[in-house]
């Protein structure tokens, strides 16, 4: 049973930090992509940041692209959403996803911050920054 645990969201003020972290279980951490996607109200949830396990290879929406960091601890199967330099716009539920084909999946040209590409998601944890 693959399961997903989310902690570190809260409230900041612009310009400060956060961190995230995923703990995974449940699937062959080593070959699979994870990610993070966030959903604000009435908007579609979107990909921010992937990683893949097996070789370390990191993607991210330009959106948050010098500020965002996604990194793991392998041996604890936890991945890592480093947030600095928040803006207000940061502001949404972040979820944790997992693909376990994720890995074979982007040699055949998958892009790892789809939706669609994940089977498994985390519960979420809120994330607010204020101006």
């Amino acid at each position: 049973q693959v399961q997903l645990v989310e902690s570190g969201g809260g409230s900041v003020q612009a310009g400060g930090s956060l961190r995230l972290s995923c703990a995974a279980s449940g699937y062959t951490y080593s070959s699979a992509c994870m990610g993070w996607f966030r959903q604000a109200p009435g908007k579609e949830r979107e990909g921010v940041a992937a990683i893949y396990t097996g070789g370390g290879s990191t993607f991210y929406a330009d959106s948050v692209k010098g500020r965002f960091t996604i990194s793991q601890d392998a041996a604890k199967n936890t991945v890592y959403l480093q947030m600095n330099s928040l803006k207000p716009e940061d502001t949404a539920m972040y979820y944790c996803a997992a693909d376990p084909r994720g890995g074979i999946k982007l040699q055949l040209g998958h892009d790892p911050l789809i939706r669609d590409e994940y089977n498994y998601w985390g519960q979420g944890t809120q994330v607010t920054v204020s101006s």
